[in-house]
């Protein structure tokens, strides 16, 4: 519930619950940091560790429910992020260039049924500062 209320409170859409994730779209990937962050924050606070991905593509509407390379893509940069991280791939980092968010860059690493290697990053949370 508490994730569902980020989403809401950064103008996402929480799509679904996938056992025990959520899948949210947003307007655009700085909302989408901005809630990981938040929710990160707020479960570690609830003495959970949560673990985020964000990448920013292409998606298929089907009815209420999402598919496609992007969805596949920002679950395989979330299986690679570490407890309490946001991750992101190198096209949000492009996209919300000038908006203040920080990164560092954890290098490039196969992707699980996507093709090449793919530059992932995790975001530097202003709050842990």
């Amino acid at each position: 519930r508490m994730a569902e209320r980020q989403v809401h409170r950064f103008g996402g859409r929480h799509v679904k619950t996938t056992g025990d994730g959520i899948l949210a779209t947003f307007d655009g990937p700085a909302q989408a940091i901005q809630c990981g962050l938040a929710i990160c924050n707020g479960a570690h606070q609830l003495g959970v560790e949560v673990r985020v991905g964000v990448h920013t593509g292409e998606v298929e509407r089907r009815g209420d429910d999402v598919a496609g390379i992007g969805v596949h893509i920002a679950a395989r940069v979330q299986a690679r992020a570490q407890p309490g991280e946001v991750w992101v791939s190198r096209t949000v980092t492009d996209l919300v260039t000038g908006s203040g968010i920080t990164f560092n860059d954890r290098g490039e690493h196969p992707l699980k049924d996507v093709p090449g290697a793919w530059q992932l990053f995790t975001v530097v949370d202003p709050a842990a500062g």
